[in-house]
């Protein structure tokens, strides 16, 4: 090589390297900060698994119900169907920074007019051919130079959202396993809560019974008669309340695991045993940045964004490409794969946007503008993800505390009712404090089954607020 040849290799060679390092990437945006510790009480960590948290209620029909969700649930099934399309667009970014290979066999017969552009030949030549024939065999590469990382970048970027597809599908299956708990337990709650209904309706007809019997024998009066239809009315009217609660969380049942609401649900027929409230493994706030799809979604978004910029700060340097094509010519295919048919050319080619109107500079304006964007709903996804947890913590508690009041105020109530109606019965005590004991001890008893449900569906608030865990 000349004096001159090598001087020009070094100047290319340390413009490219300048332009390169021009063409970096800006660093990933450091994660949301997040307290230290939860301001609300920790459980211990003797809870369920990530996979199957559920099985941690000790619930066979639970457990069968959601199996029956995550092979049949239909936002599960969009859900892998956005994570396939993810996969092949990171596919195909990938391969945009390899060659493209092309095969292109032809075989062509033409006939020229003679009035056309090359008619004359044809009137003044009789023997120049109108016809012919041409057979073309070439195979061609293309090959783009992702020298200022371009297409890396891109490649990067969709990794990222393929990533953020994955956690999305996680996700998916975390709130629809979550919903279906939830619905369960309020169906139990509900079926227990109608038969304490009917049970009590059933007392309260006895009653109502004997104000009757008392006033036909003129030893009680009209009132206290009405006063028992009013408690046995109020207890009736609970009854098709509880019945319309219970066919609303089935039909809900039937939705979240892929079945018409008219299907049969024979898990939901049997008897179903007492929950087993688990307790958590909270942790620290700062986990839920590891363990939350949504927060690894965010996360996988902020990087997606990030790397766009180092794609479209690529558009600022030249694009080199490299093209090549071989293969045989011939108008008759008995000597097209010789030697004299043989063709062949390479090209390289530079492109480079220097005048373009600032629309490089606006791309990678829109790319950092959405980076901020993806940046600050990561941010704004942990903090809720904190007070996810912080209330379900709360909700934990109080609700458990809740459910031991109720169910301790309903075990005196009921003593005071037995003693009211023995009274009643001697004569010693007016209905009316029969009717309010009753009514009381009615309404106690039904919260108290109410609570017990909030409470194991804050344990899933809380199951599904930490990510599964």
């Amino acid at each position: 090589m000349t004096r001159r040849g090598l001087v020009l290799t070094a100047m290319t060679s340390g413009l490219c390297l300048a332009l390169t390092a021009c063409a970096t990437t800006p660093p990933i945006p450091s994660p949301p900060s997040l307290p230290q510790a939860f301001r609300n009480p920790v459980e211990a960590s003797i809870g369920p698994g990530a996979s199957d948290w559920w099985r941690a209620f000790g619930d066979p029909a639970l457990n069968a119900l959601e199996a029956r969700a995550m092979a049949q649930n239909l936002d599960i099934a969009a859900a892998v169907a956005r994570v396939s399309q993810a996969r092949a667009a990171a596919r195909a970014a990938g391969a945009a920074n390899l060659p493209v290979l092309v095969f292109n066999p032809q075989a062509s017969r033409a006939e020229q007019s003679k009035l056309g552009t090359n008619g004359a030949l044809v009137r003044y030549f009789p023997s120049y051919p109108r016809s012919a024939s041409l057979y073309d065999v070439t195979a061609g590469a293309s090959w783009e130079l992702d020298l200022f990382g371009g297409l890396r970048r891109e490649a990067e970027a969709a990794r990222a959202e393929r990533q953020a597809a994955d956690a999305g599908l996680a996700g998916a299956r975390l709130m629809v396993a979550a919903d279906l708990a939830d619905a369960y337990i309020d169906y139990r709650t509900l079926e227990v809560r109608l038969k304490l209904a009917q049970s009590s309706l059933a007392a309260d007809q006895r009653l109502l019974d004997l104000a009757t019997d008392r006033y036909a024998a003129g030893q009680a009066p009209r009132r206290d008669r009405d006063a028992a239809e009013a408690v046995h009315a109020e207890a009736a009217a609970l009854v098709p309340q509880l019945r319309l609660g219970l066919e609303a969380e089935r039909n809900r049942i039937a939705v979240l695991i892929g079945e018409a609401p008219e299907a049969a649900i024979p898990e939901l027929t049997g008897p179903a045993p007492p929950f087993t409230t688990p307790t958590l493994p909270v942790g620290r706030p700062g986990d839920l940045l590891r363990r939350r799809p949504d927060l690894i979604a965010a996360e996988r978004q902020v990087v997606a964004a990030n790397a766009r910029i180092g794609a479209a700060l690529a558009d600022y340097y030249p694009k080199l490409n490299l093209q090549g094509l071989t293969g045989f010519e011939s108008v008759r295919t008995g000597n097209l794969f010789t030697g004299a048919a043989q063709q062949s050319q390479g090209v390289a080619g530079l492109t480079w946007r220097l005048f373009d109107f600032g629309r490089v500079d606006a791309e990678v304006a829109a790319a950092r503008g959405k980076t901020a964007e993806a940046l600050a709903n990561y941010r704004q996804a942990a903090l809720r993800a904190c007070a996810d947890v912080e209330n379900a913590l709360a909700a934990r508690t109080a609700r458990h505390e809740q459910a031991e009041a109720l169910w301790t105020a309903a075990k005196a109530l009921r003593s005071q009712q037995d003693a009211a109606e023995l009274a009643y019965r001697a004569g010693v005590t007016s209905l009316s404090e029969l009717t309010d004991a009753e009514r009381q001890r009615l309404l106690a008893e039904d919260q108290a089954e109410a609570a017990e449900g909030d409470t194991a569906r804050a344990a899933v608030a809380l199951i599904r607020a930490l990510g599964g865990n």
